[in-house]
């Protein structure tokens, strides 16, 4: 049995994954953006081991998600699925003057990874639209571009990428992988999207429990429980460093190295 942490777990692929963790007989602690939030999540999956709170969009609050899992048990692993979709129509700013888009998708994870003590295993979802960048860190913030949801998207979750194999260099004790789901019709996927469902939160679930030899790897990349190629930027330690350096400079959190 492990003790596993979601972010983003109230509804979608987070749900899913935490409801497939329960019906194996693992401890979950799920993550909710607020109490009426939570409520309906503990309403729904009563056997759930705690619910955390917060908004992961306001620094603040990563803060206080991290401070609410620090006063648990340790943890056998941290699933970072929390995040919003590539359909915002324009830049939307939160309380800390950044981009939605990057303090939920890039910035959070990257917190809460610093705050949180070290886990076994930690599991990032990425996306194949990570393949769509050019592979570099201009203009994270899109302060200098017109904005674009669906490359913004894109660029955050090749971010998510990079911070999953900077961990794996800097922790080598550390089980660091990233994955994505595919593209599957939930609330951010939208009801056209041609995957299949049934298959998206299986391999998250797997990379953070399994002791199949597979899962027993760091700094890989997979889909639907299959080693799959990263964009080839995502393996340059200069651009996973560089990433740590812009999150560490805006959210005043350091990356244990």
């Amino acid at each position: 049995m492990s003790r596993v942490f979601i972010t983003g777990s109230a509804d979608g692929l987070g749900f899913a994954t935490a409801k497939l963790l329960l019906d194996q007989g693992h401890q979950v602690i799920a993550h909710a953006r607020n109490e009426v939030r939570a409520e309906e999540l503990l309403n729904a999956l009563p056997l759930l081991t705690d619910v955390v709170v917060g908004d992961l969009s306001r620094l603040s609050h990563m803060h206080a998600v991290a401070e609410q899992v620090k006063q648990l048990p340790p943890l056998d692993a941290v699933i970072h699925n929390v995040g919003i979709g590539y359909r915002e129509p324009r830049r939307v700013l939160t309380e800390d003057g950044l981009p939605e888009l990057f303090a939920v998708n890039t910035l959070a994870p990257y917190v809460l990874t610093s705050l949180i003590p070290r886990p076994q295993r930690l599991v990032y979802l990425s996306s194949g639209m990570h393949q769509w960048v050019e592979g570099k860190l201009k203009d994270v913030l899109w302060e200098e571009r017109r904005w674009a949801g669906d490359k913004a998207y894109s660029e955050t979750k090749f971010h998510d990428v990079l911070l999953a194999f900077a961990v794996a260099r800097y922790w080598p004790d550390v089980q660091s992988n990233a994955l994505e789901p595919g593209w599957v019709p939930t609330k951010m996927g939208g009801p056209d999207a041609p995957d299949d469902l049934h298959k998206a939160h299986l391999t998250q679930a797997w990379l953070a429990t399994s002791d199949a030899p597979e899962t027993r790897v760091t700094g890989k990349y997979f889909f639907h429980q299959r080693l799959k190629p990263a964009l080839m930027a995502t393996r340059k330690a200069e651009l996973q460093d560089e990433l740590l350096s812009i999150c560490e400079s805006l959210s005043g959190v350091r990356l244990p190295r």
